[in-house]
Order: structure tokens, then C-alpha cells, then sequence
């Protein structure tokens, strides 16, 4: 497994090429040196864990935001609070009157911004996929925020192939390519 640094302009290019919400013009994008053209988009999709600079949340509770990353099966709560775990937003969780499920209203304006963030981390989790994509993923947050937001990252990174767009040089400082 490998992380992978590449400069921003190019880096939401390779991202929407990688996820095939558009084909290349010219060349190709292999993953472990196959056209991505030649997988099933569905399945392509499936090894894919994303993870945006503004996550989309829903008027829903916690648990059901972050299940909402694996739709393709019914998602156990173990796997939901094992998730949120790796992603370091449990203990807040917990800490909530209806744990998870509090209801977090429109776009999670009940959450902060690193809050939010890491539901968005334990979402990508929940599916447990093969690649990994953080397109700014810390850009918004504070310093605070940021800290529990790369602690995190630095965890679920682990076996597992990441590609990172980031604009601070603290997202990338352990990436190795």
C-alpha cells in the first residue's frame, strides 16, 4: 500500500478519473495496471472510500449518516461504532444524550466542522474500502479540529491505498509518494 501526493489542480482531475465520473481523452488510468474502464463501475466504485472537503449530511441520526457509506447491504451497529472508533469520533458519540442516534439536522449543523468530519472519515470506514480518497479532506477546520481530523486519517491509512489532494502541508508530511 502506498500514499500518494499529487498537486491540487490535478489532483481533483485524477480523483473524478479514478471514480470514472469521466474517461480519459487520451492515455488511460490503470488500477493495479488495469484500464479502469474495464471494471464495472459499480465495483470500481465499491473498493472507493471518499472523503470531500464539505461532507454531505443528512437530517437523519449519526449512525444512519455513517451507514450511509456501504448502501449496498444492511451495515451491523458494530460495524457503524467500529468505524466511528477508527475514526476517533466515538467518545463524542457516546457522549451524547441519544448516542448515535442523535439526529444531527440539515447538512449536520448540529456538529462542528472536525465533527463532521469525521463522520464523513467513519462513512468512507464503514465499507472498509481498498482505496481511499481525501480531497481536502482538513482544509475547513481549525487547528484543533485538524489534529483529531489527521489523527484520525493517520490511523485508516493504515493498509490501505490513500490518494491525497491537500493544499496544507500537514495532511500529506507522512505520505510517501
Amino acid at each position: 500500500m502506498w500514499h500518494l501526493l499529487v498537486r491540487v489542480d490535478v489532483g481533483k482531475q485524477c480523483v473524478q478519473l479514478l471514480q470514472r465520473f469521466y474517461d480519459p481523452i487520451d492515455g488511460k488510468v490503470t488500477l493495479n495496471g488495469y484500464d479502469v474502464r474495464s471494471f464495472n463501475i459499480s465495483f470500481l466504485r465499491s473498493l472507493i472510500g471518499y472523503v470531500v472537503q464539505e461532507p454531505v449530511l443528512f437530517s437523519r441520526s449519526i449512525g444512519e449518516n455513517i451507514a450511509y457509506g456501504n448502501n449496498e447491504r444492511r451495515v451491523e451497529m458494530y460495524e457503524i461504532i467500529e468505524a466511528a472508533k477508527t475514526a476517533n469520533i466515538h467518545e463524542f458519540i457516546t457522549s451524547l444524550q441519544q448516542g448515535y442516534d442523535t439526529l444531527i439536522g440539515a447538512r449536520g449543523v448540529e456538529l462542528s466542522g472536525g465533527q463532521k468530519q469525521r463522520v464523513a472519515i467513519a462513512r468512507a470506514l464503514v465499507k472498509n474500502p481498498k482505496i481511499l480518497l481525501l480531497d481536502e479532506a482538513t482544509s475547513a477546520l481549525d487547528n484543533d479540529s485538524e489534529k483529531a481530523v489527521q489523527q484520525s486519517l493517520e490511523k485508516v491509512m493504515k493498509d490501505r491505498t490513500c490518494i491525497i489532494v491537500a493544499h496544507r502541508l500537514s495532511t500529506i508530511q507522512n505520505a510517501d509518494k
